[in-house]
């Protein structure tokens, strides 16, 4: 049998090789980049707004004790008074309540605002309860007390962390990059520490003050569905439409039991 010598088969590779062209002189594909987003710019003459009240209904129960016990440095902050705050409610009106325009806005896109939201750690409790954010806006989260606490948001759409502070550490920021109704925010170290974030992609949301009030500031003319959440009570719906340079008042009503 005629064998084939070594040498002779490596010549004939790169000579093939050679043949074929070098990868360099291939065309490179280019990597497509998208176009940035136009920021959609509201026309200050006819911007409208949206305020309300959210009404609670039903007899208001009485707050709840917290147990502190396992924390000492937490109890007596409160010297022992502490109680759960799920529901605020007085005279009929519901503070902490969520409300946002859940739809309406699709297509636009809204410049992301430069000022951090605060989010702090105090008395034991996350402070605000409620909070917005719009999606990429810096948020701020600070430990005032002076005991270790542990920030644990349990994002599904966004990605879901948890980092300790203790007393004097540095504040931390943090973004979502996208939106999300509601994140329930714990602390691990402290089992009735709660908290709930809105990531929107918009400016428009409230959360009502202790009177059940809102208002939404300068939106655009249009047509939107205007969602109240509350955490213990759940979401209602409400279509608005804003004319052009309009005021729209409007009301919810969650019942008790």
């Amino acid at each position: 049998m005629r064998q084939i010598q070594f040498p002779a088969l490596l010549f004939a590779a790169l000579w093939m090789a050679a043949c074929s062209g070098s990868p360099s002189n291939q065309p490179i594909a280019e990597t497509k980049k998208e176009p940035a987003r136009e920021v959609f710019h509201v026309d200050p003459a006819t911007a409208g707004a949206v305020s309300g009240t959210v009404k609670f209904t039903g007899k208001v129960p009485p707050p709840k004790p917290i147990d502190m016990s396992n924390d000492p440095a937490c109890v007596a902050l409160h010297q022992g008074k502490a109680v759960d705050e799920s529901l605020v409610a007085s005279q009929g009106e519901l503070a902490n309540v969520f409300v946002y325009i859940k739809s309406g806005l699709e297509g636009k896109s809204f410049e992301v605002p430069t000022t951090p939201v605060i989010f702090d750690q105090r008395g034991c409790y996350f402070e605000p309860r409620i909070i917005g954010v719009q999606v990429g806006q810096s948020m701020r989260i600070s430990n005032s007390d002076k005991v270790t606490h542990n920030v644990h948001p349990q994002a599904h759409t966004n990605r879901e962390w948890a980092h300790s502070q203790g007393p004097g550490d540095p504040p931390l920021d943090r973004k979502f990059i996208k939106p999300e109704i509601m994140i329930r925010v714990k602390c691990d170290i402290h089992s009735w520490m709660r908290a709930f974030i809105g990531v929107v992609e918009h400016p428009y949301f409230a959360v009502t003050k202790a009177n059940g009030t809102f208002e939404l500031r300068n939106v655009p003319p249009g047509e939107y569905v205007v969602e109240a959440w509350h955490e213990t009570l759940g979401t209602q719906d409400q279509k608005i439409t804003v004319t052009p340079s309009g005021k729209v008042e409007t009301s919810f009503s969650f019942k008790g039991e």
